[in-house]
């Protein structure tokens, strides 16, 4: 028994040994920082909204201090004081990446949001990364930047203009916004906006005054427009805003308002310029083209403003801090597929804008092309329109007409007028002779006939007539005047080959009779 019961145990297999952790589940996962101190904005944006409260233990957390609680409070008050006053209203551009933005790669652990103005100096405000064991750095407001916030701060209580207001415009807070910010803002703008149209109808009246005087024109309705008021308006505004005592809250409203309009003051200034030059360029137009030429215009101001209106919202995507390189990659994606589906499009579209501003063909224009042969009587943006001698109506891409051979008979300065004549071989000498120096003259008599260019030749001894070579260069206004002309030449020349005593040469035709044999 005991020598089977070691033989089953010796069966048995020995306990497995522990499997060891994977490398990756010994390291420990960083705890993520509760205060949102993980990125520069939220270190700043944290630090704001906690003092702004008056909870200054929660806002010490945010600085880099090293003192005891009761010090640290009072430091954190300084601070909060110091930038609600001077800290410049861009915390849209302050980094929300974990790293920072790394805009000095000499110290990528540090991260400067502003610079206030002092009268000892410039003072900058710096946000430095630190690192805590088993927890993701955070970033804190740097030691250097809070031993300057004293002296900034004894600056900033001794404000002569919130000193002598009354405490109820000053103590009393609605929204984290002090009564006389509330006026500033509900009446500061409106105000400001209605100094400008004053000033605009004053210097509006005093230039229609002086062009009445020197030339007697009065048309004249406002020297500044919507746009440059608002743009006049916003300048004004931000100097005073930079003068004034207003909390870091007001002043990122104001900057973002005021951002916001003057994009759109701006846009608003370039698509109204974009309408005055397409008015002068209209006027300039030919008269052959203008119908063309102004659908070109339009296209054109058109695809002018809504570019101008595409980088104005992009820009307001910056204003409040979106990056909108993905938007931009988006469409610029969707409009090269836009492109490769309206190819022939755009092409007959590029292809009739050359045609127009190089006026290679024009309205009334008599063309050959290839077998279409006719007068242009319209020219568009994606095709012309060619009304045949039949008076049917053929529509012709621009393509087509750009790329192909194009005859304008009207444009010729000069119709060449070339009959050969072909006089019978019975013609004597001086009958030929005759026939050339009175057909000759005749030419040079015609006054529509330029007389440098005329040539009447004895040609060649054909096998059927005695061939005359006559060439001209009629002086006509279009086609149908050249044919007028040439048929008056036509009918003389008959007269003087009929006067001579030839005639024009018909060929030979010699006809043979077959011989049959009489039946039976």
């Amino acid at each position: 028994m005991a020598t089977s019961g070691g033989l089953a145990a010796q069966q048995v297999p020995p306990p497995a040994a522990p499997t060891p952790a994977p490398a990756a589940a010994l390291v420990a996962t960083p705890v993520a920082d509760a205060l949102g101190r993980s990125t520069p904005r939220g270190t700043v944006t944290g630090f704001l909204a906690a003092a702004r409260r008056g909870d200054n233990e929660l806002a010490r957390q945010y600085l880099d201090t090293g003192l005891p609680a009761a010090d640290g409070q009072a430091v954190a008050h300084e601070l909060f004081v110091v930038l609600d006053a001077r800290l410049p209203a861009r915390l849209t551009g302050v980094s929300d990446a974990p790293e920072g933005s790394r805009a000095n790669p000499l110290q990528p652990n540090q991260e400067a949001i502003g610079t206030i103005e002092s009268a000892a100096g410039d003072v900058p405000i710096v946000l430095e990364r630190i690192s805590r064991p088993k927890s993701e750095p955070i970033w804190l407001f740097s030691r250097a930047s809070l031993e300057q916030v004293p002296v900034v701060y004894g600056e900033i209580t001794q404000n002569p203009l919130t000193r002598h207001l009354p405490s109820v415009f000053v103590e009393p807070r609605l929204g984290g916004i002090r009564p006389y910010e509330w006026l500033a803002l509900l009446l500061g703008m409106p105000v400001l906006y209605f100094i400008t149209v004053m000033l605009d109808r004053g210097v509006t009246a005093t230039i229609r005054t002086v062009r009445q005087r020197r030339a007697g024109s009065t048309r004249l309705r406002h020297i500044l427009p919507v746009p440059a008021r608002l743009l006049l308006m916003m300048a004004v505004g931000e100097w005073l805003v930079a003068r004034l005592p207003l909390s870091l809250l007001v002043r990122q409203v104001i900057w973002n308002g005021g951002a916001v309009v003057s994009i759109v003051a701006i846009a608003w200034l370039v698509v109204l310029f974009n309408g005055y030059v397409e008015r002068r360029l209209s006027r300039r137009l030919p008269q052959a083209t203008f119908a063309a030429g102004i659908s070109l215009l339009r296209v054109g101001r058109r695809v002018g403003d809504i570019l101008v209106i595409f980088l104005a919202l992009l820009a307001m995507l910056r204003v409040f801090g979106v990056d909108p390189t993905p938007v931009v990659a988006g469409l610029g994606v969707g409009g090269l597929a836009v492109a490769l589906a309206a190819q022939k499009t755009l092409e007959n579209v590029i292809a009739g804008a050359s045609l127009i501003f190089d006026q290679a063909v024009r309205i009334g224009d008599y063309l050959k092309v290839s077998t279409i042969e006719g007068t242009v009587e319209h020219i568009g943006l994606r095709s012309t329109r060619i009304r045949t001698p039949d008076r049917s109506i053929v529509t012709v891409p621009n393509a087509q007409i750009a790329s192909m051979s194009l005859e304008t008979v009207s444009a010729r300065d000069k119709f060449w007028f070339h009959p050969i004549l072909s006089l019978r071989h019975d013609t004597t000498p001086e009958q030929l002779r005759t026939i050339l120096a009175n057909i000759r003259e005749a030419l040079v008599r015609q006054p529509m006939i330029e007389a440098a260019s005329v040539r009447v030749r004895f040609l060649r001894v054909g096998t059927f007539s005695l061939d005359v070579e006559v060439v001209a260069y009629a002086l006509a206004r279009d086609w149908p005047h050249f044919l007028e002309i040439q048929e008056q030449l036509l009918f003389a020349i008959a007269e003087i080959i009929r006067d001579a005593g030839s005639a024009i040469a018909i060929p030979a035709q010699a006809t043979y009779l077959e011989k049959t044999q009489a039946m039976p």
